[in-house]
């Protein structure tokens, strides 16, 4: 049963990647800092005679943790054969009011986190020699811009530069390197949004709606799929149309 890390896989989008990964018959390890009453209902929702779900705790914005935690996790899972790097977090307001800390901490867990731990288990695959999979969730702001989103919008840019060139670089290795940029997703995060903001997203889509939690999970299956081997240093745009 190959084995695939979700960051962040306690809720949200990291728990719809979670989930779906399970029910299609893979070994999931869920990390993120507490388990949550979601991700515990998830696990227990899971077929046996499918895949399995599991909770790791593990702080990913502790950097120099990081190494140890991929020790741990492959001595305890095996060799993983995909990672899928969704743990960040979001910030909005201007720049020139924004916080330093806040700066520092978005690009901490957006950026050098994520870098830092690919870095860990691509060694790992590289050692093993089987190749793997490395999705990284980015975002369409780190293509298009968003007023109000400068620093978040730096550290998706960010990802999607790392996944292009690392495409390159452990290609040779039978590793896969993709990301993902959803637009805004049908979340409860959205749902907070006013009704005439959410109105307007909406109609800027192709669509006319919004893209799913579950879209971008099945963009991840299709990612880590047979059907997608050749496929790498791409990035998978799931926003029902909104940047068309």
């Amino acid at each position: 049963m190959p084995s695939i890390l979700v960051t962040g896989g306690s809720r949200g989008l990291g728990l719809s990647i979670a989930e779906k990964l399970a029910a299609e018959g893979y070994q999931v390890i869920a990390v993120a800092r507490q388990e949550g009453d979601r991700l515990g209902a998830a696990i227990d929702r899971i077929p046996r005679e499918r895949g399995s779900l599991t909770f790791r705790a593990a702080d990913l914005s502790d950097i120099e943790n990081i190494p140890r935690l991929a020790r741990e996790l492959r001595k305890e899972f095996g060799a993983l054969s995909g990672l899928i790097n969704n743990a960040g977090i979001g910030a909005s307001g201007l720049l020139a009011t924004m916080q330093d800390a806040e700066i520092e901490r978005l690009i901490r867990l957006n950026v050098l986190s994520p870098i830092t731990l690919t870095k860990y288990v691509v060694r790992a695959m590289m050692a093993d020699g089987a190749g793997g999979r490395i999705i990284n969730l980015a975002s369409i702001v780190g293509f298009t811009g968003y007023n109000g989103l400068a620093a978040y919008s730096a550290t998706k840019a960010a990802m999607i530069g790392f996944t292009r060139s690392l495409a390159r670089e452990v290609g040779p290795m039978g590793i896969n390197v993709n990301a993902i940029a959803p637009g805004f997703i049908d979340t409860d995060m959205t749902h907070q949004l006013t009704g005439s903001h959410r109105d307007q997203v909406i109609r800027r889509s192709a669509l006319r709606r919004l893209a799913e939690a579950e879209d971008v999970a099945n963009a991840v299956e299709y990612l880590l799929s047979d059907k997608a081997r050749n496929i790498t240093g791409s990035v998978m745009t799931v926003d029902a149309g909104s940047t068309a």
